[in-house]
């Protein structure tokens, strides 16, 4: 039976997952969304949902409340009612649009074609009709964000670069040629940074499930990637015990 979004079951809903948060997502730095309903306990029960996705989550009650919080944070998605006092969900899209590319899902009680039409001409990206389903709208905003996602070429970190679509990294301007490994060992940890990562999880992934090397394959590679880099050495952290992270600020 799908879980359907009604007064009914929210409360039930609300206290069982306060009592019982988990968080499942280990994939990096945490995506941010802001939930803007006049509603309190939709906007709770949306936040529990999203903090089970391990997201961080901001409120607002209106559309001056949260074009007010965008124009101080990054969300790489915006769930927006439509009816609510002070500033509509419409109105507060098309300011929003004239300063930041944010994703939109519109959630709304009206039913109309006209609605959905008009929310879709403003370049929302998804509508949700109440009641609805919390699950449904993960899944919708797990779509959205991942339609939205752009894909880094370059990678910057003070002096270093690396250049993905031309496979190249150089330090302070100056090329450094490095072995396809070490290249796609860097290349993994630039796109995981600020993340522990264990020498098995490397070899998995950078080597490929079916290398069946030894821990030491790892160690000697990091230790020339980090000759390669100079002084930008210093990212690549060891984590006692584990493995390796590469550390810089966000």
């Amino acid at each position: 039976m799908i879980e359907i979004f009604s007064w009914y079951n929210l409360f039930k809903v609300f206290i069982y997952l306060s009592q019982k948060r988990v968080k499942i997502n280990t994939s990096g730095d945490k995506m941010r969304i802001l939930i803007v309903d006049d509603e309190v306990l939709i906007r709770e029960v949306i936040k529990e949902y999203a903090l089970l996705e391990d997201y961080t989550v901001d409120e607002a009650s209106d559309g001056l409340e949260a074009l007010a919080k965008v124009k101080q944070n990054d969300y790489d998605v915006i769930i927006m009612d439509i009816m609510m006092p002070k500033m509509d969900g419409y109105k507060c899209v098309e300011e929003i649009k004239k300063i930041k590319d944010i994703p939109f899902i519109m959630l709304s009680a009206r039913t109309e074609e006209y609605d959905k039409l008009y929310g879709f001409k403003l370049g929302v990206d998804d509508y949700m009709t109440k009641p609805f389903s919390p699950k449904e709208l993960i899944a919708r905003i797990k779509a959205v964000t991942k339609r939205n996602q752009k894909e880094e070429d370059i990678y910057t970190f003070e002096g270093l670069v690396i250049d993905d679509k031309a496979h190249e990294v150089t330090v302070d301007n100056q090329k450094v040629i490095l072995t396809p490994k070490e290249y796609d060992l860097l290349l993994y940890f630039v796109k995981n940074k600020n993340i522990a990562l264990s020498r098995e999880q490397l070899l998995d992934q950078v080597w490929g499930y079916d290398y069946y090397g030894d821990d030491r394959t790892i160690d000697t590679h990091v230790k020339t990637l980090r000759n390669s880099l100079q002084k930008y050495r210093k990212f690549i952290i060891t984590i006692r015990g584990m493995g390796y992270k590469f550390e810089c600020k966000k």
